[in-house]
């Protein structure tokens, strides 16, 4: 569990375009922050953590699921569907299912 928080913080990270540093300086924290829990070295306390998520626009059910490498940009996709009457959500739907298709 420990690897994966340390590569899931990782991989969000690098989905942003941010260095470590950057990363811990927009978290508020000394610039080896991220190094130390990327490193093994830490890891974030719960309100870090919470804190992490935030910043990343995720929650945390969002952050433990591995099926997605970009968690940010499906949450931002739910949250626009949330605003469309439900003939939108449905032919957006018959998109998805005809690129699976297409892909599959």
């Amino acid at each position: 569990m420990e690897d994966f928080v340390r590569n899931r913080i990782t991989q969000l990270r690098l989905n942003k375009g941010l260095s470590e540093y950057q990363l811990s300086y927009d978290l508020g924290h000394s610039r080896g922050y991220i190094n130390n829990i990327t490193s093994g070295k830490s890891l974030p306390s719960m309100s870090e953590f919470f804190t992490i998520c935030d910043y990343f626009n995720i929650t945390p059910i969002e952050f433990f699921d591995s099926r997605h490498a970009n968690p940010e940009l499906l949450s931002k996709a739910i949250e626009e569907l949330h605003s469309l009457d439900d003939d939108d959500m449905l032919l957006i739907l018959t998109l998805i299912k005809r690129i699976k298709k297409q892909t599959t």
